[in-house]
């Protein structure tokens, strides 16, 4: 609808703004001040309330900052506000060609030519493009990573980086912090709160807290607290992974432990390889190092090795990254057969591999699955772990087992970094972890996971989606949708919705069909009601 600006007045930017959290088409009159008339489409709400709803969910809108008062900005500002963050956010992606005026103006219910002024305001700040009879186009404001570290996608047996293919490492990272309900959110990274315990930590930090408090003054050691990697060898140990405690430096979660491995090992230019699909924010480390970050494409049983030798025959990389056990996205775990044959692979061409098993306490009893580390005995391997998708993602405690020598150059780089880690929080992960409440919460989640994957996968399969083949367990279910998930992914943001398109699962950024969905969140009725409409729009 039109806000009342009759067609050839190119001006009006006068009248007031709504109110903050009010929709576009609801306030003034933007040239003449009149009382505009009732939308007859569905407004967006383009800026935040002043103040969090009080029941602490969130709204499609909350998920936007307010830097700007609402009370401060006409119609105009706020449409430009709403897309320059929609850019800044990559929701609107370089290259990407914006809704066109009359479009936008039907959707929002606005003036043609309040749409017209918003898109001239953005070009004159660098956000978009104008070209003569195509439209306005997101304008590429340069490298996301700062000069000189954007990081080449090669495909495989290329040899050299595409200079046009950069790992977007703030959208990544934006993406992962993403704020929605979990219903709401099937991309989620994580458990929601009331899957979790949060009992077990507080019981923990009560325990410590009768303590004396001389314990939480000094700095922590270098390689972690001793207690704790006393107990995490007897973990390992159930894993038929050997590694005293020397061999055992605790980390600020998986990140930090890729941070370190990076440091040590990744120079410029260095060809690092990683699944293709694999965890995003990887990438992103590997990428800001400098590295070319190189896919290798994934079976049922882990990563296709003829295609793996091919790459490394032809790029001669030092690492290779990935998930043995419940693979992120695909939740396919790797089988003897392959991980026998991917070691051999390592020794004949001198890579070490990084096996990141954060997933560990996820793997359901019995699940065919292989650790390299429980092969290798940690000569190749170097073995990552954590507890923040079982814990707290706020528990930021996570480790390295390698061998001795390499173990200390790691607790080395850890203290130029920045120090030793909080051992308070080390602390309280010995107290979970020894006062014998951790397995069975471990096991609550399991089961409560097995059945939100068989509820999910059979929703998924009613709307048409296409699972990727192999046995699943954990966290995920990797859906081939048959339609490009940016724009699955673009449409839901709009909706408050927060899906986790295939691209971002790739190091090559492109388009995909491909969706991962996390099982705790991805069987909600409107959510799936959503879904199934884009799927048709498509």
């Amino acid at each position: 609808m039109e806000t009342g600006n009759q067609a050839g007045s190119p001006h009006g930017e006068t009248g007031q703004t709504p109110p903050a959290g009010q929709a576009i088409g609801q306030g003034k009159d933007e040239a003449a001040g009149r009382p505009a008339r009732a939308a007859t489409r569905r407004p967006l709400r383009l800026v935040l309330p002043s103040a969090p709803p009080a029941s602490g969910e969130l709204s499609a809108a909350d998920s936007l900052p307010d830097p700007v008062p609402s009370a401060q900005m006409t119609l105009v500002g706020q449409l430009t506000e709403w897309a320059r963050m929609r850019i800044e956010e990559r929701v609107f992606r370089p290259g990407m060609r914006m809704p066109s005026i009359r479009q936008l103006a039907q959707d929002k219910g606005i003036s043609r030519f309040t749409v017209v002024e918003a898109y001239d305001r953005l070009v004159a700040l660098g956000y978009l493009e104008s070209r003569r009879g195509s439209g306005f186009f997101v304008r590429e404001r340069g490298p996301s990573i700062g000069p000189g570290l954007g990081a080449g996608m090669p495909s495989e047996g290329a040899t050299a980086p595409h200079a046009s293919r950069n790992i977007d490492v703030p959208w990544l990272l934006r993406n992962m912090f993403h704020r929605a309900e979990p219903r709401k959110a099937p991309g989620l990274g994580f458990l929601p709160n009331d899957w979790l315990d949060g009992e077990l930590i507080g019981s923990a930090l009560r325990g410590l807290a009768r303590q004396p408090g001389s314990h939480f003054l000094a700095s922590g050691t270098p390689e972690g607290f001793l207690p704790l990697r006393q107990q995490l060898r007897t973990r390992l140990a159930e894993l038929e992974i050997g590694a005293a405690p020397e061999q055992i430096v605790l980390t600020s979660g998986i990140t930090q432990a890729l941070d370190l491995i990076a440091r040590l090992y990744v120079r410029p230019g260095d060809p690092v390889l990683v699944g293709d699909p694999a965890w995003f924010v990887m990438f992103a480390r590997f990428a800001a190092q400098g590295a070319q970050v190189i896919g290798v494409p994934y079976t049922a049983e882990g990563p296709d090795l003829e295609a793996l030798e091919r790459i490394v025959q032809a790029h001669r990389p030092r690492l290779l990254v990935l998930n043995s056990v419940l693979h992120n996205p695909t939740g396919t775990s790797l089988s003897a057969a392959k991980a026998f044959q991917l070691l051999r692979l390592a020794e004949q061409y001198d890579f070490l591999v990084v096996e990141d098993d954060i997933y560990c306490d996820l793997c359901p009893p019995g699940h065919p699955a292989t650790r390299l580390a429980s092969l290798d005995q940690l000569k190749r391997v170097i073995y990552l772990g954590s507890f923040s998708k079982t814990l707290a993602a706020n528990l930021r405690v996570g480790f390295v087992a390698a061998r001795p020598e390499l173990a200390q150059s790691l607790t080395d780089a850890k203290l130029l970094a920045g120090l030793a880690t909080p051992e308070i929080n080390e602390r309280v992960l010995y107290k979970v972890l020894t006062e014998g409440h951790y397995r069975k919460h471990v096991e609550r989640v399991r089961n409560r996971l097995e059945r939100a994957r068989d509820e999910t996968r059979h929703a998924l399969e009613k709307l048409g989606l296409t699972l990727f083949p192999g046995q699943h367990a954990g966290m995920y279910l990797w859906a081939d949708t048959g339609r490009d998930t940016n724009a699955i992914a673009t449409a839901g943001h709009e909706e408050g919705y927060l899906f986790a398109p295939g691209s971002l699962f790739s190091p090559s950024q492109l388009p995909s069909g491909w969706m991962r969905f996390n099982v705790a969140c991805g069987h909600d009725p409107q959510m799936l009601d959503f879904l199934a409409r884009q799927l048709d729009r498509l």
